[in-house]
């Protein structure tokens, strides 16, 4: 029985066009639509990925990965897609520049250590509280999804396919963030967590949604 699940949930669930918000807004010339193909990129990616390890007796890409490093591959991927079909925007060439996609051509080789101007990509698996470095001004996206981890073996939990939940974004200002405490004894790096403001800011723009998400908190 296990075995049969594990294959299953090798071909993540498949996104549906439906639940785009063709009402919400992106600046820099990017549109809905464009995120859309590049969340399909990225299923069809790790659905080819996950088969492929299934096909020699290995576990999914998402549980072989420590959880906080496979979000990072959903952030990253989806940096590199969207400039596929977003044609006025670029990855930053920067190494760990920010933000993560900026206007083509605005910077020189598209490279940029700092500035406000462009798009933040992350992906994450929970549904508020989004974290970053540090507190900045800047459009964010979050990629959010669900997907078995590591631990879920140990705790029992059966396998389950990949599948994004939400895509959100807004422009954040500074105090749309609070920096996260940490204990004397932590050796967890200090980050800073969008604040209940940007939180409805990014849920009153939601582009991407799965309808039995909470509706109370997103407008179409």
């Amino acid at each position: 029985m296990i075995d049969n699940l594990e294959k299953k949930a090798t071909i993540p669930e498949p996104l549906n066009i439906d639940y785009i918000n063709t009402q919400s807004k992106i600046p820099y010339g990017c549109k809905p639509s464009h995120v859309f193909q590049a969340m399909q990129d990225f299923i069809e990616f790790l659905g080819f990925i996950n088969r492929q390890l299934n096909s020699k007796k290995m576990g999914r890409l998402e549980t072989l990965m420590m959880p906080a490093n496979f979000s990072s591959i959903v952030g990253e991927f989806m940096s590199t897609a969207l400039p596929k079909y977003c044609l006025s925007l670029a990855k930053n060439n920067y190494h760990n520049g920010h933000p993560d996609l900026v206007p083509k051509n605005m910077f020189q080789d598209d490279s940029v250590q700092y500035t406000n101007i462009g798009i933040e990509i992350k992906g994450s698996r929970y549904l508020k509280s989004w974290q970053g470095h540090n507190p900045e001004e800047v459009f964010l996206m979050v990629f959010v999804f669900d997907s078995n981890v590591q631990r879920d073996k140990i705790l029992g939990i059966l396998p389950k396919p990949f599948r994004f939940l939400m895509v959100i974004g807004a422009q954040l200002k500074k105090d749309d963030w609070q920096f996260a405490g940490r204990s004397a004894q932590s050796r967890r790096t200090i980050t800073a967590s969008v604040k209940e403001s940007g939180y409805k800011k990014m849920m009153n723009n939601w582009i991407y949604s799965l309808p039995s998400l909470n509706q109370t908190d997103k407008v179409r």
